[in-house]
């Protein structure tokens, strides 16, 4: 039986709570920040243009026909959710959220109901919302991991940069012993980041890369230390042993390391992608995500689902090919740019 949430007045303090929650993320900024936040906003929003586009053109096919928010718009809706990959469990429960805000205080139309919708996308994100908290000591061990082909040592380099630029120093770790490229590689993005980088050769022992770099990192009393590990299909047992190896000799030599383990992924890999991160996290003992590639793709819905079906937050995500396109992840900044 169709119902319909049109019509029923919102008090002052429900539209003043619903505000708050959707403008959180920028309400501690003083004004002298304004600027970096802008233009912070500015390159999430060109970074999810093709998202926004494609998503925003549904939307708004639905929202043109909607002048009372009943089963069928909610329906068309979970649709255009699911098109833009946020996936079925967060888009279900999205519209169930939004059903029952509708029973309870009404939705007035069209403009309402997107309104609602960019709180309740903002709400799944900020669920499971992490903050990093800097280990006693240095250095901070960041492990990068993930399957080839994901932009991992790219990544990585542009992590360094990254750090770099928030003025702390930064030692790189070239632990991908497997692939011969890949060091050569990680020697370039050092090199334009100007950070020093610890290596071995080709086919060498990734645990002692590691135990080299993590002892240089204390010694040069370096804050963080990143390190860039082979490219792992989640089949490859040995690979994910020689994981597990460098996990217990960086904490044997630095207190609590890793202290971040981010998995990379291509955001234009799409569900794909993430049934692959899933089985990959398990045995990685990851702490997030890092989104590749999500200029290029018009589904970065996808951020939405790694936090509903992962449980994991989405820590940075690159919009481009320079050394500093890697921004790190604002729910709020990421919502209003997808949804316009």
């Amino acid at each position: 039986m169709a119902f319909s949430l049109f019509g029923k007045r919102r008090s002052n303090s429900e539209t003043e709570d619903d505000n708050k929650n959707l403008n959180d993320s920028g309400s501690a900024s003083s004004n002298q920040d304004a600027p970096e936040r802008r233009g912070f906003f500015d390159r999430m929003k060109q970074a999810v243009t093709r998202t926004r586009d494609s998503f925003s053109e549904s939307i708004g096919s639905v929202l043109a026909l909607t002048r009372e928010v009943d089963e069928t718009s909610l329906a068309e809706l979970e649709t255009v959710l699911l098109a833009a990959d946020i996936g079925g469990a967060t888009a279900r429960t999205i519209i169930e959220n939004l059903q029952q805000r509708g029973l309870r205080q009404g939705i007035e139309g069209g403009e309402e109901l997107k309104r609602l919708l960019k709180i309740e996308l903002k709400a799944v994100l900020d669920r499971v919302a992490t903050v990093n908290a800097l280990p006693a000591s240095a250095p901070e061990v960041v492990m990068m991991v993930g399957v080839n082909g994901t932009g991992k040592t790219t990544t990585t380099g542009k992590l360094a940069a990254f750090y770099r630029g928030q003025g702390r120093t930064v030692l790189l770790c070239a632990a991908d012993t497997f692939r011969a490229a890949a060091i050569e590689q990680l020697e370039v993005w050092a090199a334009r980041s100007d950070v020093p980088m610890i290596k071995t050769k080709t086919g060498g022992d990734p645990s002692a890369a590691l135990y080299d770099a993590c002892t240089a990192a204390k010694a040069r009393s370096t804050d963080v230390l990143i390190v860039d590990t082979a490219g792992r299909l989640h089949t490859k047992t040995d690979l994910m042993k020689e994981l597990d190896k460098m996990r217990r000799t960086a904490e044997r030599l630095v207190p609590g390391a890793p202290h971040q383990t981010l998995l990379v992924m291509d955001a234009t890999t799409g569900q794909n992608g993430l049934q692959q991160a899933r089985l990959f996290t398990e045995a990685a003992r990851v702490t997030g995500i890092v989104l590749t590639k999500l200029d290029g793709t018009a589904k970065g819905g996808i951020v939405l689902a790694i936090a509903t079906e992962l449980g994991l937050p989405v820590k940075f995500v690159g919009v481009g090919e320079k050394m500093d396109d890697i921004l790190p992840f604002d729910s709020g900044a990421f919502v209003d740019s997808m949804v316009k």
